[in-house]
Parts: structure tokens; sequence; C-alpha cells
């Protein structure tokens, strides 16, 4: 069970930089970041990951090298070319306490026919709390 005055300091952090986040989820979702065009929303990630001080590694997929993992699955109809990771680090001051990994992705699928969407998938937009467009509840 985490400690009250911990938690306290989370969602105190939370409150205070829901909105700062809302916007970096809404110019992640403008990214129409399909399989094999994700660098620029890599690129925006990596961008923001510096911003807060992290330490970020990026590196480009070796598919040749991936093949020979247990879980591998080819992509079809794309490449990994312009495909990249991007990891960032918090190094702490003190080597204390636990470690937290947040792990997601950017591809989103194909968003199909335009007469499906009440609203264009790359505008981020917000109804009754709500935020829609491609990818905008992937994580």
């Amino acid at each position: 069970m985490i400690d009250a005055v911990i938690q306290s300091q989370i969602m105190a952090a939370v409150d205070a930089l829901f909105d700062e986040q809302v916007d970096f989820l809404k110019a992640l979702v403008r990214i129409p970041s399909l399989r094999g065009q994700e660098a620029p929303c890599q690129d925006l990630v990596a961008e923001r990951l510096h911003r807060f001080g992290y330490e970020v590694d990026q590196w480009q997929l070796d598919e040749a090298e991936m093949q020979h993992h247990p879980g591998f699955s080819p992509v079809m109809y794309t490449s990994y070319e312009r495909a990249y990771n991007v990891v960032g680090t918090h190094r702490p001051r003190q080597r204390k306490g636990r470690s937290l990994i947040l792990q997601g992705h950017v591809d989103v699928v194909p968003t199909g026919s335009a007469e499906q969407w009440t609203s264009p998938p790359f505008e981020p937009t917000t109804r009754d709390g709500w935020l829609y467009g491609r990818g905008a509840g992937d994580m």
C-alpha cells in the first residue's frame, strides 16, 4: 500500500501538470503516426523527455536482429526503415527506492472511412470531458 503522504504528493503533481499533459497528448494525436510513419511522433516524445531532464536513448530497429527473437512477427506492407525506439531514463541523485517503467507505443491503426468519424481522426476533440482522436486512448 502506498503511503498517504506520497499518494497526496503524487496527486498534487498530477493535478498541477494535468493541462500540460493533455496538451501533449493532443500534440501526439495530431501526428498521423501510422505504421512506418512513427518518426515525427517519436521525435516529439524524445523532445518532451529531454525537456523534463531525462537521459534519452534512440535507436534504429534492426529487423535482421529481431527475426531471431521468439516473439518476432514480420510487419506487412511497410518496413522498419524509419522506425526507432525512444527510451527516457531519470537518474535520481540518490539510488534508493523502487523503479517505475512506463512503456507505450506511438503507432496507430489506419483511420478507415472518414464517414465513421464524428470529427477528423487526427484533430483532437474534447466532448463531455473525454478526448477523442486516433490514438488518444491507446495507452
